[in-house]
């Protein structure tokens, strides 16, 4: 009996840890997925932990149990937005049903509903942080730059197929012109903030798509 009961008092240990961690894992979670939002509204510098805390509706203090800092904080938002970005774009340019090209309008359609149903606001969040943080903190401009290369290779492996597919001109470097392609996006999420109208991503998405890469 003494052996079962030592048996089950670690059963019961071990159980109460699992649920602690998991339970340490979803709060942290939680915050990084309030404090993304808020940052995505109104920037970093002007998010406040508290807020963030408050939002996630974590006891105050808390913070530091999961975060060695607000920049550490920050490091792993820019992780998540990234994680996120690089997924859906994944899905989309990976669909072999849909030619290179066509793959590449999806995607641009995709966010563009996006912005649209957002009243054309926001913006990208990587972008955005770009913006802000790129001068101040070489921890977040490494971050960022790692964020923005994602996106090129998306762009880049996608260019490549159609190159191959006789889609588009063999005298295009794809990388650079991926990486073209995601600084035209930017810019024009900031036209598209200050106009709080479609039209930046639409002019973005035509030269783009009949201009420069039906130029071969």
């Amino acid at each position: 009996m003494r052996l079962f009961s030592i048996y089950g008092l670690f059963i019961e240990e071990t159980l109460v840890r699992v649920m602690a961690m998991q339970l340490n894992k979803n709060t942290r979670e939680r915050i990084l997925e309030v404090g993304a939002d808020i940052i995505h509204q109104k920037g970093f510098n002007h998010t406040g932990i508290q807020e963030i805390l408050s939002a996630a509706h974590v006891p105050k203090g808390s913070f530091y149990n999961y975060f060695k800092s607000k920049e550490d904080f920050g490091l792993q938002v820019i992780a998540g937005f990234g994680k996120y970005f690089s997924s859906l774009a994944s899905e989309i340019l990976g669909d072999d049903s849909l030619s290179p090209l066509k793959r590449i309008a999806k995607l641009l359609d995709t966010f563009m509903d996006y912005f649209k149903a957002e009243g054309y606001s926001r913006g990208c969040p990587i972008g955005n942080l770009s913006q802000e943080m790129a001068d101040l903190s070489p921890a977040f401009r490494d971050a960022l730059n790692g964020a923005i290369d994602e996106m090129v290779e998306g762009y880049a492996k996608t260019l490549a197929e159609a190159q191959v597919a006789g889609k588009v001109s063999k005298n295009f470097d794809v990388r650079e012109t991926a990486r073209f392609i995601v600084s035209s996006w930017h810019g024009a999420l900031i036209h598209m903030k200050i106009q709080k109208g479609p039209c930046p991503l639409l002019t973005h998405k035509k030269f783009v798509l009949e201009r420069l890469l039906n130029s071969s």
